[in-house]
């Protein structure tokens, strides 16, 4: 059968796949296989014969090549390693046998009757299996794509196919057995867990209980003792109005025990008098100085009901029925280094059903190229998380959250910080129409009218656009933006400032282009910026020929001047009720009264200057927005308003970056509209 399976597989395009194990199938392929070709040696065709440089072919190989010899008849070279072999007398037959691949031969022979499976129909043939058809055969009843015609079937001994079959079965079985045991001391250890912080609960309860009977107690002792204090007051006063009586009794009874034996009219009569007088005191001691009055009142405020009613409110066992493997990770804004990063966890139950409320105990952990990174985690108690970091460098980030102590579906979160920001719009085009501009020179936004001012120099207008969708609105157009000189906007409450640095004008106009008011001055040189208090109607010009910010008052008269001719060419001013802001190449922060307070980021000379600055009020304070140009690098930076001037955030910009920001204006969301000179447009940026 040996012989005839080798010829079939010999002519058929089928693949014999061999297991690798240490088993018998290893010997076959190894010591049992001819390896000329490729055959099963047996005790006929292909018997074993040992060559003298010790390899060992089949006979009916050796056979082959010995007939195909024209050269030398008497010899034939050895197919495996190519040593001259002479013939023996009686042919390639006389070889000698290969003792160790017979002796193995038997062995295996032994074997393979115990434990290789035979065909039912032909009794000792082998059965062989079919990994395309998933079929069992031998080559007697084989029929189909299993006969001798060639096909693509992969086909393998049956007892080679049950071994693999057990293998992948008992590799299976152990990995299952592995995750239940990795699953059953899971939840060993979340029971472990539940008792520890039932016995907390427990302690926590009774810890809460025992301080609200150490008050109770104390209010009960507070209320016996102002009740005992009470009735003592008033046991003192009437046990003293009744010394008074016994001892005005015994006085009386005195004066009376004499009088029967008086005989005397004049003492009898004296006595009468001093009694009389007596009997008014006694008339006076007849009513109880003091009353028996006492009583305690819980009624006459609702303390008791309120107290029911807290303590009913009292306390609350929280748990949660979130399943952290399900739990999402979602990166929310961009990885831009100094910006800040923001990873959102939302969380769901057992069922995949998303949480509405928060409470879960969420811990989180990141680290920026393997060092710690610091983030906060915010429960917005609606079934999110957020989780917000701020990495200063580039690098790949990696957020490992965990709920209940126990890993989320997407934990870690691996991410990579870019080293720029990308704009988020780019709105406008070199041109005079609607949505094109030509030297935007400086931007305004009024959150009260929702728009935005656009001071489009080159085309002498103001252009008013929509401050959430960018939508053109309408064009303002006054005398004052004539020449093409206007180099700075401000809003006003009743519309907008422009500054002309060639006539030296400040010019207020309403939505409509109509003027409110002029402001002109000797004293100005070369006004670029201007910054104003809507509130106040006071206005801040900075001047980069006289080197000096003017303050005016309402009615447009110079109340101040600051800077004393030490400015640089400004770049950037902001004026609010009690401070005003001005960037040349250094942010200088003063008070109302014109008084240095700090100076803060200063570049080094001849580096770069400051292109736009604006203020905005949080809840930890002032913070001032600037864009800046260090080396014709373009960034964005966020610096805390007072104390020590911290860097709160910084980003650089890129992909299609400003060539030159003249102005800047800031938008919900923590968003900055930046006016490029150089790119006649506007790009949005984020800057936290």
């Amino acid at each position: 059968m040996c012989s005839r399976l080798g010829v079939g597989m010999a002519s058929m395009s089928s693949t014999l796949v061999e297991t690798v194990s240490i088993n018998y199938e290893d010997f076959n392929e190894s010591f049992l296989t001819c390896g000329t070709c490729l055959c099963t040696y047996d005790g006929g065709e292909h018997t074993p014969k040992l060559l003298p440089c010790s390899h060992t072919v089949c006979l009916h190989c050796l056979t082959r090549i010995a007939a195909s010899q024209t050269r030398d008849a008497g010899s034939f070279r050895c197919p495996i390693c190519r040593e001259l072999i002479t013939i023996p007398r009686g042919g390639v037959a006389a070889l000698p046998p290969s003792f160790l691949v017979n002796q193995l031969l038997d062995l295996m022979a032994r074997q393979r009757r115990e434990v290789i499976p035979q065909c039912s129909s032909h009794p000792g043939r082998e059965l062989l299996f079919c990994e395309t058809c998933d079929c069992v055969f031998c080559r007697h009843c084989a029929d189909g794509p299993h006969s001798d015609t060639p096909c693509d079937h992969t086909v393998v001994p049956f007892s080679i196919a049950l071994k693999r079959m057990s293998e992948i079965l008992l590799y299976r079985a152990n990995e299952c057995l592995s995750k239940l045991g990795s699953a059953r001391e899971a939840v060993a250890s979340e029971l472990r867990r539940l008792e520890a912080a039932a016995s907390a609960a427990d302690e926590a309860i009774d810890r809460h209980f025992t301080e609200l009977k150490a008050a109770l107690d104390k209010r009960h002792s507070e209320l016996k003792s102002a009740a005992a204090a009470a009735a003592t007051h008033k046991r003192k006063l009437l046990e003293e109005q009744l010394k008074l009586i016994d001892a005005e009794k015994a006085k009386v009874e005195a004066e009376c025990s004499g009088l029967q034996q008086q005989v005397e009219v004049r003492e009898v009569s004296s006595r009468a008098a001093a009694l009389g007088a007596r009997l008014g005191d006694a008339a006076a001691l007849a009513e109880p100085r003091e009353n028996a009055f006492l009583a305690v009142d819980f009624a006459h405020n609702d303390a008791q009901q309120r107290f029911a009613d807290a303590l009913a409110e009292l306390g609350r066992v929280r748990t949660s029925t979130t399943f952290p493997g399900l739990c999402t990770l979602q990166l929310e804004s961009a990885c831009v280094c100094g910006l800040e990063m923001v990873v959102v966890l939302r969380t769901v139950d057992y069922h995949g059903e998303a949480r509405s409320t928060g409470g879960d105990p969420v811990t989180a952990a990141a680290t920026l190229d393997d060092a710690p990174l610091p983030c906060t985690v915010t429960d917005l108690d609606s079934g999110l998380y957020r989780i917000s970091m701020r990495p200063w460098s580039g690098g790949a980030v990696s957020v490992r959250v965990l709920v209940f102590s126990r890993g989320v579906r997407d934990s870690p979160l691996r991410a990579q910080v870019l080293p720029a920001a990308a704009p988020l719009r780019v709105w406008g085009a070199r041109g005079s129409g609607k949505e094109q501009l030509n030297q935007p020179v400086a931007v305004a936004r009024c959150p009260k009218r929702r728009e935005i001012y656009v001071l489009d120099a080159g085309n002498s207008r103001v252009k008013v656009l929509d401050d959430e969708t960018f939508a053109f609105k309408t064009h303002i157009v006054n005398d004052g933006l004539a020449g093409r000189s206007c180099t700075g906007i401000a809003v006003t409450a009743e519309g907008v400032v422009v500054v002309n640095w060639r006539t030296k004008t400040l010019t207020e106009i309403n939505s409509e282009g109509v003027t409110v008011r002029t402001i002109r001055s000797e004293r100005l040189v070369e006004p670029v910026c201007v910054a104003a208090h809507a509130a106040s109607r006071r206005l801040a010009v900075a001047d980069n020929g006289a080197r000096t910010v003017f303050v005016f008052d309402t009615h447009g008269n110079i109340e101040r001047e600051v800077g004393n001719g030490d400015l640089g060419l400004v770049g950037g001013l902001a004026l609010t009720e009690d401070m005003l802001v001005v960037a040349d190449v250094a942010v200088r922060v003063y008070d109302a009264e014109g008084n240095l307070q700090t100076t803060l980021a200063p570049i080094p000379k001849g580096r770069g200057g400051y292109g736009g600055i604006a203020v905005e009020h949080t809840e930890e304070g002032w913070h001032i927005v600037c864009a800046r140009s260090v080396r014709g690098r373009p960034a964005l930076v966020v610096l805390e308003a007072g104390g020590a001037g911290r860097l709160l955030a910084a980003s650089e910009l890129a992909d299609k970056r400003p060539r030159r920001v003249a102005g800047l204006a800031l938008l919900p969301r923590r968003r900055a509209l930046l006016a490029d000179l150089a790119g006649d447009c506007l790009r949005l940026h984020t800057y936290w």
